[in-house]
């Protein structure tokens, strides 16, 4: 089981690992060893997320996600598959916490009434300057 939130738990039969030649130096052993691993996560299809979450997570995830609600995560930065492997399911954990996080609502606030008039007094002393500027006659 993998834990995203304290009372979401994902089954670890619910995720599908593919396993494929990594990119970049490695020398040999990167042309003859699937390391990089692509871990898929339908989120669609999963019981334990309500309609709600679904729906947040598939919108904040939007870029990762297709069309049939499977995310996507790869992870290549370790030689082995099984290190791999391990840091996508951790991507994958911190990519639905932070999707599945909800935004505090704004409070509106109101502009206090010295910073109001601070700001209307600057105006007028910007606007005095340059029609003060404007007005004086050069006479040579």
């Amino acid at each position: 089981m993998i834990e995203i939130t304290k009372d979401i738990f994902v089954d670890e039969d619910k995720l599908v690992f593919k396993a494929s030649r990594s990119g970049g130096p490695g020398g040999q052993n990167v042309n003859k060893v699937n390391t990089r691993v692509t871990l898929f996560f339908d989120v669609a299809e999963c019981e334990v997320l309500s309609d709600i979450q679904k729906r947040r997570i598939l919108a904040r995830l939007s870029t990762r996600a297709d069309k049939n609600g499977i995310i996507r995560v790869v992870s290549q930065k370790f030689r082995t598959q099984k290190a791999n492997r391990q840091a996508a399911v951790e991507r994958l954990q911190e990519l639905l916490r932070g999707a599945l996080k909800t935004k505090p609502v704004r409070k509106k606030t109101k502009v206090p009434e010295r910073a109001r008039l601070r700001r209307l007094e600057e105006k007028k002393r910007r606007s005095l300057l340059k029609r003060q500027r404007a007005e004086k006659n050069f006479e040579f």
